[in-house]
């Protein structure tokens, strides 16, 4: 077998010509692990550049996690909203899932239209979208309305296809195996 037949590397490169400067929509879906810390490994690349980061927690309650103390750290340039009752198995209420979305949300849209964030992270949003909590064609309609250079990342399983049309990045994540499946709970510093 000679070299080029042996090398399996792509070569062929598109090369975009024009830099274009746009404030990006991202979303992190699908029913792996891994969609919020994604969007915290953007966050830290993100004040890596000198961007301010604000995230607001739709469904996380008040408990304590590692990325809420690690963005402690940052002080003022990451600014974390826990705004969640809890899982929906937790809180057991319609109602309060609902009232605690429109909270949040509410904070959100504060965030889409200050001109003190650049990036901005809606934890878990999708997944309000999905149980009726908040309706897809409102945040739609805001995420359209944004400033053109604010970056916004939405996390969260069941994204609907309204958002996805939207945005410009959709990353769905996909569980081959997980530990809880053989009865291991969550583990802190890699779940929580």
């Amino acid at each position: 077998m000679s070299k080029k037949e042996a090398d399996k590397a792509p070569r062929a490169h598109h090369e975009i010509k024009e830099f274009k400067k746009k404030g990006l929509i991202l979303v992190n879906t699908g029913t792996g692990k891994g969609k919020t810390t994604a969007a915290f490994g953007t966050a830290l690349r993100a004040l890596g550049t000198g961007y301010r980061v604000a995230m607001v927690q739709f469904i996380k309650g008040k408990w304590k996690t590692g990325e809420v103390e690690a963005a402690k750290k940052f002080g003022d340039r990451f600014k974390i909203f826990t705004m969640g009752e809890g899982f929906t198995w937790n809180t057991q209420s319609y109602e309060l899932d609902v009232a605690a979305a429109k909270k949040a949300w509410a904070k959100c849209l504060e965030l889409l239209r200050d001109k003190e964030h650049q990036l901005v992270i809606f934890d878990e949003i999708n997944y309000c979208l999905q149980y009726n909590f908040l309706d897809p064609k409102e945040v739609v309609k805001a995420l359209k309305k944004k400033p053109s250079l604010k970056h916004v990342i939405l996390t969260g399983g069941g994204a609907p296809a309204e958002l996805i049309k939207v945005a410009d990045l959709v990353t769905e994540m996909k569980c081959i195996k997980h530990p809880y499946e053989q009865g291991i709970k969550a583990q802190p510093g890699i779940e929580y």
